[in-house]
Protein backbone atom coordinates (compact mmCIF):
# COMPACT_ATOMS: atom_id res chain seq x y z
CA UNK A 1 0.00 0.00 0.00
CA UNK A 2 1.55 3.27 -1.11
CA UNK A 3 1.33 6.61 0.65
CA UNK A 4 -1.05 9.09 -0.93
CA UNK A 5 -0.29 12.79 -0.69
CA UNK A 6 -2.83 15.21 0.73
CA UNK A 7 -3.20 16.83 -2.68
CA UNK A 8 -3.89 13.46 -4.33
CA UNK A 9 -6.48 12.61 -1.64
CA UNK A 10 -8.19 15.94 -2.24
CA UNK A 11 -8.22 15.27 -6.00
CA UNK A 12 -9.70 11.77 -5.57
CA UNK A 13 -12.38 13.03 -3.15
CA UNK A 14 -13.42 15.87 -5.45
CA UNK A 15 -13.47 13.61 -8.50
CA UNK A 16 -15.54 10.84 -6.90
CA UNK A 17 -17.68 12.91 -4.51
CA UNK A 18 -20.73 13.46 -6.68
CA UNK A 19 -20.53 10.26 -8.69
CA UNK A 20 -22.27 7.02 -7.87
CA UNK A 21 -20.45 4.06 -6.43
CA UNK A 22 -18.85 1.86 -9.06
CA UNK A 23 -18.84 -1.30 -6.92
CA UNK A 24 -21.12 -2.57 -4.14
CA UNK A 25 -20.00 -4.95 -1.39
CA UNK A 26 -22.86 -7.27 -0.44
CA UNK A 27 -23.48 -9.88 2.22
CA UNK A 28 -20.68 -12.09 0.89
CA UNK A 29 -18.24 -9.31 1.78
CA UNK A 30 -14.95 -8.93 -0.06
CA UNK A 31 -15.55 -11.89 -2.36
CA UNK A 32 -13.29 -12.82 -5.24
CA UNK A 33 -15.67 -11.23 -7.76
CA UNK A 34 -15.85 -7.95 -5.83
CA UNK A 35 -12.06 -7.78 -5.53
CA UNK A 36 -11.65 -8.50 -9.25
CA UNK A 37 -14.09 -5.72 -10.15
CA UNK A 38 -12.33 -3.25 -7.84
CA UNK A 39 -8.97 -4.20 -9.37
CA UNK A 40 -10.41 -3.68 -12.86
CA UNK A 41 -11.75 -0.23 -11.93
CA UNK A 42 -8.45 0.77 -10.30
CA UNK A 43 -6.51 -0.34 -13.36
CA UNK A 44 -8.83 1.61 -15.65
CA UNK A 45 -9.04 4.91 -13.75
CA UNK A 46 -6.73 4.65 -10.70
CA UNK A 47 -9.60 5.37 -8.28
CA UNK A 48 -12.87 3.77 -7.31
CA UNK A 49 -15.81 4.54 -5.05
CA UNK A 50 -17.23 1.51 -3.24
CA UNK A 51 -20.52 1.23 -1.35
CA UNK A 52 -21.04 -1.30 1.42
CA UNK A 53 -24.57 -2.66 1.68
CA UNK A 54 -26.15 -3.00 5.12
CA UNK A 55 -26.11 -6.79 4.84
CA UNK A 56 -22.29 -6.72 4.72
CA UNK A 57 -22.16 -4.63 7.89
CA UNK A 58 -23.73 -7.33 10.04
CA UNK A 59 -20.35 -8.77 11.07
CA UNK A 60 -17.84 -5.96 10.49
CA UNK A 61 -17.72 -2.17 10.52
CA UNK A 62 -17.31 -0.20 7.29
CA UNK A 63 -13.77 0.93 8.13
CA UNK A 64 -12.64 -2.67 8.77
CA UNK A 65 -14.09 -3.83 5.44
CA UNK A 66 -12.52 -0.88 3.61
CA UNK A 67 -9.10 -1.47 5.15
CA UNK A 68 -9.24 -5.18 4.32
CA UNK A 69 -10.17 -4.50 0.68
CA UNK A 70 -7.48 -1.81 0.38
CA UNK A 71 -4.90 -4.26 1.68
CA UNK A 72 -6.03 -7.07 -0.63
CA UNK A 73 -5.97 -4.82 -3.70
CA UNK A 74 -2.72 -3.03 -2.71
CA UNK A 75 -4.58 0.28 -2.99
CA UNK A 76 -4.59 3.30 -0.69
CA UNK A 77 -7.69 3.98 1.36
CA UNK A 78 -8.51 7.64 0.73
CA UNK A 79 -11.64 8.08 2.83
CA UNK A 80 -14.40 6.17 4.60
CA UNK A 81 -17.66 8.08 4.90
CA UNK A 82 -20.65 6.21 6.25
CA UNK A 83 -21.09 3.06 4.16
CA UNK A 84 -18.96 4.37 1.29
CA UNK A 85 -15.22 4.45 0.80
CA UNK A 86 -12.76 5.56 -1.86
CA UNK A 87 -9.62 3.77 -3.01
CA UNK A 88 -6.69 5.04 -5.07
CA UNK A 89 -3.95 3.06 -6.76
CA UNK A 90 -1.38 4.64 -9.01
CA UNK A 91 -0.73 2.74 -12.21
CA UNK A 92 2.86 3.99 -12.37
CA UNK A 93 5.22 1.06 -12.30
Amino acid sequence: MSKVTVAKKRYVKSTLAQGKSAVCVGKSGASKDVLEEIEKQLKRQEMVKVRILKTALAHEEAKQIAMKIAEQTAASLVEVRGHTFMLYKSDKK
